[in-house]
């Protein structure tokens, strides 16, 4: 169904694209985002001060809006401006922040919406399967996503009864009433992980949110080569686990005794000392195997999931480098700096209802805040799916650095 003529029709979804040098991904994107069928919809891309092609390569779709960012707030991240200014502009029903990055199956606006609605969802989010290439890809993205999907458990983030919320900002469907009643990107301007600090102010203030994965609706390639895969990480694993350090390390040694108990294995062998040999076999392979149910769950294709054992150390590394960042001072996305400095989360509170017994309002629409070298606070974001997680609260004053980034 094509996009509705902006002059009569209200779009039912509103689709919002923020993109800033995305000229080798945005064109596909788009191709497959026009081509929704089985529901009324408008696309905006917001281009994020783009120094490509990316506005010239969104300009040529028709139907497609293309909005400025406009000036980046001080204490806000450049992602959470253009996607604040493309929700000025909607006007659908629901909003639908997807990255440039992203390629939609032909009915993926209509099956998230037909999702969100049967399972009274106020914000549905997917987890794109995730397009790799390269070895050091393939060997480190599905030992992250395992991770991740051990942290946030879609049963458990898609459970009213659980404090977990968690969300993918590569596909994240939410009610306009829904956004509105949260303060909307403006709640998380500093956010370096808008999409959980979403996720945690949509449940916290009473209303369902919804998360799968979604491999079956879209696919995403985030990363086109090793240095923005270092990059991308760095900025956000310290903030997605509550202990990066002690995980590094425990990745770490489970490489170690995974690899020493297959070469203890060959010597004892070699030496004739079948029984030796036969216990390091086979504590081997129950390591292999704990390490293999686990990398599983990332839902990555077989030959991924063989490498993934030598992406151990590099996740360590990735991580530990994430974690140094922040005490250091400083992380870099899409060409921006941003100062960076580990706090104290505030004191937990309970929701605060309003006089006619409502939906609960947050004191604290973040678990954590977000504060600018000035002293300025901004919404903050969850680093954890666990409400009592030890908090990395980090400082954002984006600098003035830009050059030509592509990826999410």
């Amino acid at each position: 169904m094509p996009a509705p003529d902006p002059a009569t029709a209200q779009p039912t979804i509103s689709v919002i694209v923020p993109a800033r040098d995305e000229e080798a991904s945005l064109g596909a994107c788009l191709e497959s985002l026009v081509a929704q069928t089985g529901v009324s919809f408008e696309i905006i891309v917001v281009d994020d001060g783009s120094t490509d092609r990316t506005r010239e390569i969104a300009q040529s779709f028709s139907g497609v809006r293309v909005v400025e960012a406009g000036p980046l707030p001080r204490g806000w991240t450049g992602k959470n401006n253009a996607m604040s200014a493309g929700a000025k502009q909607a006007r659908g029903e629901w909003l639908l922040f997807t990255d440039a990055d992203t390629l939609h199956s032909l009915t993926s606006l209509a099956r998230g919406l037909t999702e969100a609605e049967l399972r009274q969802a106020q914000l549905l989010s997917y987890s794109p399967e995730q397009e790799i290439h390269g070895f050091w890809q393939q060997a480190v993205m599905p030992v992250i996503f395992a991770e991740l999907a051990t942290t946030y458990r879609p049963s458990e983030v898609s459970d009213p009864n659980s404090p977990a919320a968690a969300a993918n900002g590569q596909y994240l469907l939410i009610a306009r009433e829904t956004y509105d009643f949260i303060g909307g990107h403006a709640a998380v301007g500093g956010s370096l992980l808008e999409d959980v600090a979403l996720a945690r102010a949509v449940k916290s203030s009473g209303r369902k949110i919804f998360f799968r994965y979604g491999g079956d609706v879209l696919r995403t390639r985030m990363y086109r080569n090793f240095a923005q895969l270092c990059e991308g990480w760095t900025k956000n694993l310290a903030l997605l686990f509550p202990s990066p350090r002690r995980l590094a390390l425990l990745r770490l040694l489970e490489f170690i005794l995974i690899l020493a108990t297959a070469g203890l294995a060959f010597i004892e062998g070699i030496r004739g000392r079948a029984n030796a040999a036969l216990v390091m076999i086979a504590a081997a392979i129950v390591l292999y195997a704990l390490f293999l149910v686990r990398i599983r769950k990332a839902h990555f294709p077989w030959r991924a999931n063989a490498a993934a054992l030598l992406g151990l150390p590099l996740f360590a590394y990735i991580l530990q480098r994430s974690e140094l960042c922040y005490k250091q001072g400083a992380v870099s996305w899409k060409g921006r700096a941003y100062s960076t400095r580990l706090a104290e989360p505030e004191p937990a509170r309970h929701p605060e209802r309003n006089k006619d017994n409502a939906a609960p309002i947050v004191a604290g629409r973040a678990a954590q805040s977000l504060v600018d070298e000035g002293g300025m606070a901004a919404s903050g974001n969850s680093t954890s799916a666990h409400a009592a997680a030890p908090a990395k609260v980090a400082a954002l004053t984006p600098a003035t650095r830009h050059g030509k980034h592509s990826g999410a």
